[in-house]
């Protein structure tokens, strides 16, 4: 019995140095490699590159500028988020599923995507605008390209981050309040704004921090949309610097990721103050909280709903297609000038789009696969094996997530700039670098579900093979992953779809060869190859769209949850 008991416990030690090592790797070393860059950038003790970088006019002003367009998003985020939110969980309109599903759409679409299919709606040169005869004078400037055009898309990619969050709290609030507000007289206005969005304040404040933190870190809108405008953020700024003087300023640059982060970190810390100041706990059985009929007005609500989805998804992806099937940017699209050559093009015979269609694939899908199988004994150990170890390694693992993209780019390469000790191999301007920012950038997609999935299991079949003397391999292969698939498969899919199309940290990472998707639309649109980076962007989004319909067809074999459009 005890040599079974210490195989076991050997077993599952293994198992857990093992994650320890993985997660410090992927999250531990790369902030601590940062910090150490930004306070001693030759080895000693030395801030005066700190001094320096934050003495620069340059600095203040990008980081004004990301300030100012991630709280002005932010509000739009909350307003349309919220807006939503109320009205999938509140109300009796018809449609819902479909609603979430194309809601939930833009925060799937790259932003890069985003930014480009709202550019080719606006402008002279708008092909879709030309076809319409709607077209401004030739030479008049797209207003997108402004400080209002970041802002305003930055709400909009983000305003599903606040529609979760509120949903969720709406679905868990006790039905006993609403009942008791109603029966003392309470009208539907009155019990909505004096009992339920005063107890949606948790949620309300998170979705606004998930919202903020989001922008802050947001490259592809402001890349596309401020540089042209001369419209600097801190992500762009050190872009900027990187694509100007390379590695001999990554100490500049890792001090400007820093400042980056404070700024993420501002966010959370708001978060902690605005909910800390009260107790919004409640007691009773969470259920539907409201069921509002909208009688008569239910056509005409439903009617605004769709005509706001089809304003901030429909017509600008209208756009970009009408540009993906045209010559030339700035031809009218008609039955002369309709053709699929761009697709031919930047599919089949451009080098750079084929390799980075190979390796989007092989990178999204090898990161979700082996992510995939890390989470399972991960989730089972922090749920079911609670310790402070497991509490602080599950929140570590969730930094690089909540740090901005850039801040995850700059230290990898501070990381594998140099040769790795020992082995003497170097991993910079390798594609193996981007494969280690997208397992520490994404460790947490993977690991929420199979996590939600382990609390709603029952440890029983485990405790049992356990308690037969089966190792914790074999526990693993025959109980743990066959009872967690379908979460774990949930996880991938999360995983693949936001690596697939990521910009903010293979930005930074790509090298010739190494190309990505993200990199590619970015790097056609501002060569001026603008049809091509339709057409690829255009590929991008079908693909997103096409796996959110696939695993909307398999829903009931889904946990609950863990699939945000489901």
């Amino acid at each position: 019995m005890f040599a079974v008991f210490s195989k076991r416990a050997n077993g599952e030690s293994v198992a857990l140095a093992i994650l320890v090592l993985f997660v410090a790797a992927l999250s531990a070393l790369p902030v601590g490699r940062l910090i150490l860059e930004a306070v001693a950038p030759a080895g000693r003790f030395d801030l005066s590159v700190m001094a320096a970088v934050l003495s620069a006019g340059s600095t203040w002003t990008a980081a004004w500028h990301s300030l100012v367009t991630a709280t002005v998003g932010t509000a739009i985020s909350l307003v349309l988020g919220t807006f939503f939110a109320l009205l999938v969980a509140l109300t009796d309109m018809r449609g819902k599923p479909v609603l979430v599903f194309s809601f939930l759409l833009p925060l799937m679409i790259p932003p890069q995507v985003t930014a480009l299919s709202w550019a080719q709606l606006f402008g002279p040169a708008s092909p879709l605008l030309i076809t319409l005869g709607l077209a401004p004078p030739l030479g008049s400037p797209n207003p997108i390209y402004s400080p209002g055009g970041i802002i305003l898309l930055l709400g909009i990619q983000h305003a599903p981050l606040v529609f979760l969050t509120v949903r969720a709290g709406l679905r868990s609030l006790p039905r006993e309040m609403i009942e008791a507000a109603r029966s003392c007289g309470g009208g539907r206005l009155s019990v909505l704004s004096t009992i339920v969005l005063p107890m949606m304040t948790p949620p309300l404040v998170a979705g606004a921090a998930l919202a903020y933190v989001s922008a802050i870190g947001n490259f592809g809108i402001p890349a596309l949309l401020g540089i042209p405008a001369g419209y600097t953020v801190l992500p762009t700024l050190i872009y900027e610097r990187l694509a100007s003087f390379g590695p001999s300023i990554i100490s500049d640059v890792a001090v400007l990721s820093i400042l980056v982060g404070a700024l993420a970190v501002l966010g959370f810390a708001v978060q902690s103050l605005l909910v800390g100041r009260r107790d919004y706990r409640t007691t009773g059985a969470p259920s539907q909280a409201l069921s509002y009929p909208l009688g008569r007005a239910r056509p005409f609500v439903e009617a605004g709903a769709w005509a706001i989805i089809v304003l901030i998804l429909v017509v600008p992806l209208i756009a970009l297609l009408a540009t993906s099937l045209v010559s030339a940017y700035g031809v009218a699209l008609s039955q002369k000038t309709v053709t699929l050559a761009n697709y031919a093009e930047v599919l089949f015979r451009q080098d750079a789009t084929v390799r980075a269609f190979r390796n989007s694939f092989l990178l999204a899908g090898g990161a979700s696969a082996l992510l995939m199988i890390v989470a399972v004994p991960f989730a089972a150990f922090v749920v079911w094996r609670p310790s402070r170890l497991l509490r602080g390694l599950a929140m570590l693992a969730e930094v690089p997530y909540a740090l901005p993209g850039i801040v995850l780019g700059i230290a990898a390469i501070l990381i594998f700039i140099m040769p790795l000790p020992f082995v003497g191999i170097s991993l910079y301007n390798t594609i193996w670098i981007i494969f280690f920012a997208y397992l520490a950038r994404f460790l947490t997609l993977s690991l929420r579900p199979v996590i939600g999935a382990v609390q709603q299991t029952d440890p029983a079949l485990e405790e049992a093979a356990r308690m037969t003397g089966a190792g914790y391999l074999f526990r693993l292969r025959t109980v743990l992953y066959p009872l967690l698939a379908p979460a774990a498969a949930a996880g991938a899919i999360l995983t693949f779809m936001t690596s697939f199309n990521e910009l903010t940290v293979s930005a930074l990472l790509w090298s010739a060869g190494n190309e990505t998707l993200g990199v590619v639309v970015f790097n056609l649109d501002d060569g001026g190859y603008t049809v091509l980076a339709s057409a690829v962007a255009a590929v991008t989004v079908a693909v997103i769209v096409a796996i959110m319909g696939v695993t909307a067809l398999f829903a009931r074999r889904l946990p609950r949850g863990v699939l945000p459009w489901l």
